[in-house]
């Protein structure tokens, strides 16, 4: 992180005996992925600029267990989830805001079970509360008039029926908003869902990021906007594939928002 990013952890908050409003959830892309860490800024950078009292675990956070369960290690998952559960109670966690809709996913639905009950949000529904209650401004800039086409995330979309957030905020970038042959609630994955960015691609005539990306290509965007550290490889990799580079960016909405505002 760059010297100008403040980004206070819980067991500073808990020294000074406060508790910050917000906790966020970086995930395991956005701290170790190099392209995801750019997401991570961007979001921090948001917060930074409008005021909003948060702290991120630290080396406290460890993986969700999204993967894990995912490719049928349920023993492991729980294990991984009874930790980060026992942290987070510890600190009295009530809010948590992620840029990750596999760990949102999973916070939300599957860890009340196991103990760890909290208001859960992605970074776009947060952001969009942000804009709601009047902290964020979100205008045109550098995207304005741009054709943008978003990339609807399995675990944020069909999983939580949400999506309308992160197009809201394209809309507030005064973009042109233009729709995939598959979208929204018949959206298509990026291929990397179900642990499978982990593990090489079952024997097919296609690769689905491809297919996806073919999808992309066809709407003629400036920017295929995501939503999730894991699409953002996938499209980027079909972008590449398809030799649309210099044509086509990849980008997150909230590193889009970041740009747009010069942060």
């Amino acid at each position: 992180m760059s010297e100008k990013l403040n980004v206070p952890t819980m067991a500073q908050y808990l020294a000074e005996g406060k508790k910050p409003e917000v906790l966020f959830w970086v995930g395991c892309a956005g701290s170790f992925d190099d392209r995801a860490k750019k997401i991570t800024k961007a979001f921090v950078k948001i917060m930074n600029k409008v005021g909003v009292d948060f702290a991120v675990l630290g080396t406290e956070e460890g993986c969700t267990g999204d993967p894990a369960k995912r490719a049928g290690n349920e023993f492991l998952f729980q294990m991984q989830a009874m930790t980060n559960i026992e942290v987070m109670n510890a600190y009295e966690i009530e809010k948590v805001v992620t840029t990750c809709p596999h760990c949102f996913n999973t916070l939300k639905n599957e860890y009340p079970s196991l103990g760890g009950n909290y208001q859960v949000m992605h970074h776009t529904q947060f952001l969009k509360s942000l804009l709601n209650e009047g902290k964020l401004k979100v205008e045109g800039g550098k995207y304005k008039g741009k054709r943008i086409t978003f990339h609807d995330p399995c675990y944020l979309g069909r999983a939580n029926d949400e999506y309308e957030a992160p197009r809201d905020l394209l809309r507030k970038l005064e973009v042109e908003l233009v729709e995939m042959k598959s979208c929204k609630s018949k959206g298509l994955c990026c291929g990397a869902g179900g642990a499978q960015m982990f593990k090489d691609a079952e024997k097919g005539d296609k690769e689905v990021n491809i297919h996806r990306t073919e999808q992309a290509v066809d709407v003629k965007p400036d920017v295929v906007a995501a939503g999730c550290p894991f699409c953002n490889t996938m499209m980027t990799d079909g972008v590449k594939h398809e030799g649309k580079e210099d044509a086509i960016e990849v980008l997150d909405v909230v590193e889009m928002i970041a740009n747009a505002e010069d942060l």
